[in-house]
């Protein structure tokens, strides 16, 4: 009987340890360098999966996308967004990789803005102005995660009224959810209890090489967009609204990244040391059109960004300058990585005949983004 007993717990033990998360992820990262109490809360790092074998890893903090484990057109996996390997990089290097930004994403001018007739001055960090809901913004906030099942879970922050200077008491969450046909999938809901402004989006930095010692400016990229809204030398929007035939702004066919980026006899490269602007969606409030397109022809790897907001901001790492060190001790330097975050205009709350930012208490506000990965043969590449 004894032997009896002992057999069933070593299965029951068994059972567990099969049930149970992996401690090191497919792209290599450890589940104990991002096991952390931070600010009263329990940080770790979460592990999707899908039955193709592909797997996004995602931390507490910042509600960060840490890993993106997907193949090449060979089957080759390899790990395509910058991030550290451990807790310890994101505590102590100031950066957005993979979060969850808010409350603010992009820029508020001079962090002022006037909502009902009343005046708020947000904690402003960049060129003067407010830069992703400013100095302490969501992707520097421990948020609560739930893991659903193996391919989804929710991320949830409590804004607190005045964080920053927002009104409001906000509570906002995501759903991530990886699916099988290799798109990671992110709802976001929001509420509040006054009147307050809002734009939420991703911060990942993509390299579809695989290898972020790479550049992306070999990569190929369309946008479905007639137009994007120019900035000054601050990166702050002037509420025009120009026409992208013409010049370096064009991306409505595949482009390589690198072909126009460095012609600062226009402006507006100029402006922004490269490509770092807001373009204005065709496919505005339609998740089913693909607003983006990026490709890496050296392996065939696809990025399609599906959204319904109205603008995607496209950022090619231009402020990479080789001081932080990433994951497997990979230095980021100059243009690296390239972010398509899906939101509202920049500077919006200031901009009335824009897309409105406005939430009410009693409202809901969602948005949608896709990021959908794929790969592309070579035959395929030369009708592009």
């Amino acid at each position: 009987m004894k032997k009896y007993f002992a057999l069933a717990s070593l299965s029951a033990l068994l059972v567990l340890a099969s049930c149970s998360k992996p401690a090191v992820s497919k792209s290599g990262l450890r589940k104990s360098d991002f096991q952390k109490e931070i600010n009263g809360k329990k940080n770790d790092l979460y592990i999707l999966t899908n039955k193709n074998g592909m797997e996004v890893c995602m931390t507490n903090f910042g509600a960060r996308i840490v890993s993106i484990y997907v193949p090449d057109r060979d089957g080759k996996f390899a790990d395509v967004v910058l991030g550290f390997d451990s807790i310890g990089g994101y505590l102590n290097n100031k950066s957005d990789f993979g979060a969850f930004i808010g409350r603010y994403g992009n820029r508020i001018n001079k962090g002022k803005f006037t909502l009902d007739g009343v005046n708020y001055q947000l904690q402003t960090n960049n060129f003067g102005h407010t830069l992703h809901g400013g100095p302490q913004g969501f992707q520097y906030q421990m948020f609560d995660i739930r893991q659903i099942d193996d391919h989804s879970l929710e991320a949830t922050y409590i804004s607190k009224d005045g964080e920053m200077g927002f009104p409001g008491t906000l509570t906002a969450k995501a759903i991530y959810t990886l699916t099988d046909n290799n798109a990671i999938d992110i709802r976001y809901e929001a509420t509040t209890d006054k009147p307050t402004v809002l734009n939420l989006t991703n911060h990942s930095y993509f390299n579809l090489s695989g290898n972020p010692e790479k550049d992306i400016l070999g990569d190929y990229l369309a946008i479905h967009a007639d137009s994007f809204t120019p900035i000054d030398t601050t990166f702050m929007t002037s509420g025009e609204i120009a026409p992208v035939s013409g010049t370096p702004m064009d991306f409505r066919k595949l482009t390589k990244i690198g072909d126009r980026i460095d012609n600062y006899s226009f402006v507006q490269l100029k402006n922004a040391n490269g490509y770092d602007h807001n373009w204005v969606l065709n496919t505005a409030g339609k998740d089913t059109l693909v607003s983006c397109l990026l490709v890496d022809p050296s392996n065939g790897r696809s990025l399609r960004v599906y959204t319904d907001e109205p603008g995607v901001q496209m950022y090619t790492g231009n402020f990479l300058d080789g001081t932080l060190t990433g994951k497997k001790g990979i230095v980021y330097n100059k243009r690296t990585g390239i972010c398509l975050e899906t939101q509202h205009y920049p500077d919006s709350p200031n901009k009335p005949a824009w897309p409105s930012v406005v939430l009410r208490p009693g409202h809901k506000y969602t948005s949608h983004c896709i990021y959908q990965f794929g790969v592309i043969s070579k035959e395929e590449m030369k009708n592009l």
